[in-house]
């Protein structure tokens, strides 16, 4: 299966339930008018595209009937296809990360999103393109998971700094950036806590870890990757509003989306947040994990 095949099957509940619904919506000589508009509103709101987004794009074929560049509703998927492209575009801005120089990545979100495994798979990527890579187990609230990240860290080849559980998380931090001065030349990826006992806790803790990596090594983070679990719709977007104000989120890997039919909350991430994509995972498998594509994500929605 090749890979466009492959994220068609990853987003086949999405595509199957926008699609699918499109294609019902605009059957037969469905007149433009305002019964349309209200059906196709809901049919995006429900796919988590968004209200602005859809608003938008309500708006836009309004515009366009006026025109008369529009007379047949089966045209409409057109024009979304148009405007989804459009706004993921921006936001298609692949990590660049340069060979045999030191980049650490922190990699943040809430528990149950994926980011461990998302880590394992982004240094299975990593390490496949050539570079050395170091994990970091920054979650020392969780056992499971500093043992999820040595058994990634054995799988891939990457050696995995940790301490005991409930150790300070800067500490593992301050571990991790003394083997770059050292002279460690390649990715360190710090994975950190999802999940403390409120928000505040969380986000101080992981302030904390930002300011002594900062400290160590100035410049760095060179990435703050927010990890998002798309089965969660807009919750997804609340999650990345507070992390992006909180600790300064740089780009976002959304993950699961082969389990859910809530896939165009990638739209809606892009329109509000404007913070670049940089993969997604549509699958369980290593290779799972892609950089993000705006023309194949549409195309494999829509077409």
């Amino acid at each position: 299966m090749g890979l466009f095949d492959k994220l068609k099957a990853g987003l086949t509940k999405t595509r199957s339930a926008l699609t699918k619904n499109l294609d019902t919506l605009f059957f037969g000589k469905r007149v433009l008018d305002q019964s349309l508009y209200d059906e196709l509103e809901e049919l995006m709101i429900s796919a988590d595209m968004g209200p602005q987004f859809t608003s938008d794009l309500i708006e836009d074929v309004k515009q366009r009937v006026k025109r008369k560049e529009l007379d047949d509703a089966s045209q409409i998927k057109k024009v979304l296809q148009v405007r989804m492209i459009d706004i993921l575009k921006r936001m298609e801005k692949p990590l660049t990360i340069p060979m045999d120089q030191p980049f650490v990545l922190m990699a943040v979100g809430v528990n149950g999103s994926g980011k461990t495994t998302t880590i394992g798979k982004m240094a299975n990527m990593l390490r496949r393109s050539g570079h050395e890579v170091l994990l970091v187990a920054g979650d020392t609230f969780r056992a499971a998971a500093i043992e999820q990240l040595e058994v990634w860290g054995n799988r891939v080849g990457a050696p995995v700094i940790k301490q005991k559980m409930n150790a300070d998380p800067a500490a593992v931090v301050f571990d991790a950036i003394g083997r770059i001065k050292a002279g460690f030349n390649g990715v360190v990826i710090v994975d950190t806590a999802g999940r403390l006992h409120t928000r505040t806790n969380l986000m101080e803790e992981l302030k904390k870890v930002k300011r002594v990596i900062g400290k160590e090594m100035p410049g760095a983070p060179h990435e703050i990757l927010l990890v998002l679990d798309a089965t969660t719709g807009q919750n997804a977007v609340m999650q990345a509003k507070l992390f992006k104000e909180d600790i300064g989120v740089t780009g976002i890997v959304l993950t699961k989306l082969d389990g859910t039919s809530k896939g165009g909350v990638v739209v809606r991430i892009a329109g509000e947040l404007g913070l670049p994509v940089r993969f997604i995972g549509v699958g369980e498998g290593m290779d799972d994990l892609r950089t993000f594509d705006s023309r194949d994500f549409t195309a494999a929605l829509l077409d």
